[in-house]
């Protein structure tokens, strides 16, 4: 078997949702010699709202799945038990591609892996500041007043 990355366009908000009922349904349908590992890129993402931080997950790339799948035999044509088996998932738009979707390099699946990774050790800002933006201040003793952005500090991002 020739397992290859590929992506899958889901409804918005959808992307959990696809990954387990694609994971549920493996063994009963007998799939699991076409499907080795479904993917959603998280991070963790710190916010602070009324003087209080809160840390929730944000996905990478919304609205994607990676599925680590045999779809295409050795003469590139598509399978079709995978190819219905994916596109029979509720919530599933297709394969990015569409009819003729194009798997994903190994390198562009080490990134994302490694960015995968790399969240799981750290939180990130849920904002984004650049330096020179101007900001307003909307809590603290510094109400109401602006500012401008000189120095960004990913560290103590609190």
């Amino acid at each position: 078997m020739n397992f290859q990355w590929f992506v899958i366009h889901t409804l918005a908000g959808q992307e959990l949702k696809v990954k387990e009922s694609i994971e549920k349904r493996l063994k009963p349908e007998e799939m699991t010699e076409f499907v080795r590992e479904v993917l959603v890129p998280m991070e963790k993402v710190a916010e602070v709202r009324g003087g209080k931080k809160t840390v929730t997950t944000r996905k990478l790339h919304p609205g994607y799945v990676y599925v680590d799948i045999t779809l295409l035999d050795e003469n590139k044509r598509l399978l079709d038990r995978p190819w219905y088996f994916i596109r029979e998932t509720p919530g599933i738009i297709g394969f990015v591609g569409g009819d003729r979707p194009m798997p994903v390099s190994e390198d562009e699946i080490k990134v994302i892996k490694d960015q995968v990774s790399d969240a799981e050790d750290q939180e990130r800002p849920k904002v984004h500041f650049d330096l020179g933006e101007t900001i307003k201040i909307n809590d603290g003793p510094f109400l109401n007043f602006s500012g401008v952005i000189e120095e960004v500090d990913p560290e103590r991002a609190s």
